[in-house]
């Protein structure tokens, strides 16, 4: 099975290539995954190899840890473009993730104040009041929208409540409008006999009509870049994205941004 874990409650930076240098905040354990998706290209593996052991790092300790990492980064001079919530799972899971986030906010102006803070989202936790106030003090809340079709939605992102749809949270992404970016994973493949393939013209058709009603600051759209646990996937071309970007953007008025 695969797994690439980030073993460590801050890791990098790392130069993202749609965020820039970023320092990364993993608020899921850092020997297993906890997440409220199980997505078939997920590079940390399936929900299957279990959540380990040490379980969701607590507020205190993540605070001391990215004090500590930013510090020595700053005394250094090293660069830092962004803060990113992303890691072995659903960081909105976190039982203190808006005190986490204000901590964040707090230590980045300290010592970094021209950085973002980010937080990749899968969109699952939209319906916790709380959850929604910390994304909403950030600078890019990204949230994840990978089909507008509850039947494709599901075959990819595989959520673990059965009452997750498309249907459903589209309205709660917009909720955010401006306030928020939407990420679509763009693939195609096949997955224990099932053809995936968010790239037809219907698919676009309902994301677009998704977008619309969203009317986010921006949308990102990319596809594969590394290995993924689910083997039968194809990475969709440049190309082929910058296509679907121009519709997009053509159709909507909203900056599309290919990764």
């Amino acid at each position: 099975m695969q797994t690439v874990l980030f073993h460590s409650t801050i890791f990098g930076p790392v130069h993202s290539r749609r965020l820039g240098v970023s320092l990364g905040v993993n608020l899921t354990p850092d020997d297993g995954k906890i997440c409220s998706f199980d997505c078939l290209y997920c590079e940390a593996g399936f929900n299957a190899q279990g959540p380990g052991t040490t379980g969701f790092p607590p507020r205190e300790r993540v605070a001391l840890l990215l004090e500590s990492r930013l510090k020595k980064m700053s005394e250094a001079g090293e660069p830092l473009d962004v803060i990113t919530f992303s890691g072995n799972g659903e960081p909105t899971l976190h039982p203190d993730f808006a005190g986490v986030i204000d901590d964040t906010l707090r230590l980045c102006g300290l010592y970094y104040p021209s950085a973002k803070v980010s937080v990749l989202s899968n969109s699952t936790r939209l319906d916790r009041p709380e959850v929604c106030e910390a994304l909403l003090k950030v600078d890019n809340n990204i949230l994840k929208l990978d089909s507008a079709v509850t039947a494709t939605m599901r075959t990819i992102d595989r959520p673990g409540s059965p009452e997750f749809t498309s249907e459903r949270v589209i309205p709660l992404l917009a909720r955010f409008g401006e306030n928020c970016i939407i990420q679509t994973m763009f693939l195609r493949g096949e997955y224990e006999g099932v053809n995936i393939d968010n790239t037809t013209s219907e698919e676009v058709d309902a994301l677009i009509r998704a977008y619309r009603e969203i009317r986010p600051s921006e949308i990102m759209i990319y596809s594969i870049d590394r290995k993924t646990p689910a083997e039968n996937l194809e990475k969709v071309s440049h190309e082929e994205l910058l296509a679907i970007a121009e519709r997009i953007e053509s159709e909507t008025g909203i900056t599309v941004k290919t990764a």
